[in-house]
This record gives structure tokens, sequence and C-alpha cells, in this order.
């Protein structure tokens, strides 16, 4: 198999789970979303993608100058709190100038597809690294199973809670403060879900615990639907 060929098969499958996942978080939106500024959304989580691989490239760089071991806990956070930043980046680049981000549950859903956008990255990645060999078909099944209901699962759900925050903290007018409790809350559980792949695999840990995250999320989500209809300031 060609090295061109491993690229496109890549991209494809690569597409499928943030595609799943996105479909499904918008069939849960009371309001449905203009679909040009959701691909744009998501086209820039996939830019900043690109950007966080660089980033987190230098942030271990300077970790290791340190004497802090590349897969320590301290690693770990810091490169879960770069990626957490970046997919929020992300989002607030795509919508926060625009007139359809105007209520509290628009953030939930746009942090949501942002991350999707991020993890796309991630997956086509991580397909493209599989060697084109005999053993590349199962193989590719098998990272596309484990991504599925793993990374991009975890991202979709620690991106939803900053949403969530980022939501609360602009109908209350204190966006910044409850951003930061956000970003404490996604970052520590992005790095607890790391932990757990390093030391026990694509396993009922991990299973259990997004199973475990993902319930609070979508309580989150259903409390934002249930909330009176309200417009969202006009320099959120």
């Amino acid at each position: 198999m060609t090295t061109l060929a491993v690229f496109a098969i890549s991209v494809v499958l690569g597409l499928l789970p943030g595609f799943a996942w996105l479909a499904f978080y918008l069939s849960e939106d009371p309001h449905a979303e203009p679909r040009r500024l959701i691909v744009f959304t998501f086209v820039a989580g996939m830019a900043f993608g690109f950007f966080t691989v660089a980033i987190e490239s230098g942030f271990t760089s300077v970790l290791g100058g340190w004497g802090i071991a590349e897969l320590s806990l301290a690693s770990l956070f810091g490169l879960a709190v770069i990626e957490e930043l970046m997919k929020f980046a992300a989002a607030h680049f795509a919508v926060t100038k625009s007139p359809q981000f105007r209520e509290p549950i628009d953030a939930m859903i746009y942090m949501i597809v942002a991350a999707l956008g991020f993890a796309t990255i991630e997956n086509i990645g991580a397909l493209a690294g599989i060697p084109a060999n005999a053993a590349f078909v199962p193989a590719v099944f098998e990272t596309m199973a484990f991504r599925f209901v793993g990374a991009t699962l975890l991202h979709t759900l620690t991106s939803g809670i900053i949403g969530y925050y980022w939501a609360l903290g602009m109908v209350r007018g204190k966006p910044a403060r409850h951003l930061i409790v956000g970003f404490a809350i996604a970052a520590v559980l992005h790095t607890c879900f790391n932990y757990l792949i390093l030391n026990y695999g694509n396993g009922v840990y991990t299973l259990v615990f997004l199973v475990i995250v993902g319930f609070f999320v979508l309580n989150d989500f259903e409390a934002l639907k249930a909330a009176p209809e309200k417009t969202l300031p006009a320099d959120a």
C-alpha cells in the first residue's frame, strides 16, 4: 500500500468519529445552528490542533530541560491545559463575533464542535502512524474503535464542561471567574484520562471514567436546555 493511499484512508476514516459525535450533539440542540458556522468552528478546531502540536513539542522540550519526565503527572497536566486552552481559543475565534452566538447553550455546542475538529486532527495523525503492512486494516479499525469511545469522546466532554462554565460566566457577568473553574475541572479530568490510558490501556477503567464524566456533562447540557432563554451579551 502506497504512502498516498495510507494518508487518504487516514483522512477519510479519521473524520468519521468526529462526524458521528457531531451528529449526536447537534441532535440534542433545541435550536438548529447555522451549518456555515458549525463548519467554520469545526475547521477552526482542526487548525488550532495543528498549532497545538508545535506548542506541545516546545512544552515537552522545556520540561525535559528542567528534568521533568515526559509522561509524569506534571507533564500530563500541562499538556491537558494546553489542549483545553487551544480548543477554547478555536471556539472563541470562530463564534464570539457571530450574531448567531446568542444563547447560553451555544457555548457548549460550539466548544464541542471545536473539540471535534481538534480531535479529528489527532485521529488522522494516529491512523497515519500505523505501518502499511499486512496488519494495517485490523489495526486501523482497532484504533478507530478506541478513539471513538476514548480520546474523541474525552475531548467533547472536557470541552463541554468548559462550555458550560463559559455560559454560566457570561450569563452571570463573570466569565473569567467561571472559565477558570471550567478549565481547572477539564484539565484535571483530561489528566486523569491520560493517566488511565497510560497505566491501564483502553479498558474498563477508561470506559467507566468516561461514562461517569459523560453523565455530568449531559446533565449540564440538559440544564442549559431547560433554562429560560436568554440572549448572551454582545461582548461575550
